[in-house]
């Protein structure tokens, strides 16, 4: 390995580490400010009736769920919608930390009392232009992502 490509892998790694910090700052802020729909039903619903108003959409999923095929037909619809409407997407993995993050009570998870973290949206009403650092990190990253022919970027959050 060349120093050049070892510049670039570290890079590539500091990189993902801040888009995870930002996104799950962005997370913290979007629901203490009511702008996070959670669930895939919900989101379906909110991108239905207002879809200029989504700026952002995280699929979450971890491994052992890749194999359900109605969570990935969803999925697929949901980016089919959101990529017609320019609404950056991203894929994450960590279901527990994004629980975790979202002040999800330790007894629900993984139960059929546990809210559905599957689809989560992140909005910004017309009438309020918010920017957060997360927000403009995370835009950033899909658009450098889309850039690379990565249309659907992918981030895992590490539990803590």
């Amino acid at each position: 390995m060349t120093l050049e490509e070892l510049v670039a892998c570290d890079n590539a790694a500091q990189k993902m580490q801040t888009v995870t910090a930002a996104v799950e700052e962005l997370l913290v802020a979007a629901q203490r400010q009511d702008r996070l729909t959670v669930g895939v039903y919900e989101s379906a619903k909110l991108m239905n009736v207002d879809p200029d108003s989504v700026v952002l959409c995280l699929l979450a999923i971890d491994e052992e769920e890749e194999d359900d095929i109605a969570l990935q037909i969803h999925f697929t619809l949901i980016q089919s919608f959101c990529c017609d409407n320019d609404i950056n997407i991203v894929r994450v993995s960590g279901m527990q930390r994004l629980a975790q993050l979202l002040g999800e009570p330790a007894e629900t998870q993984g139960t059929t009392e546990a809210r559905d973290l599957h689809c989560l949206l992140v909005t910004n009403p017309h009438t309020d232009a918010w920017k957060s650092h997360g927000l403009v990190e995370v835009a950033s990253y899909c658009e450098e992502s889309r850039g690379n022919n990565q249309w659907v970027p992918y981030i895992s959050l590490q539990e803590r």
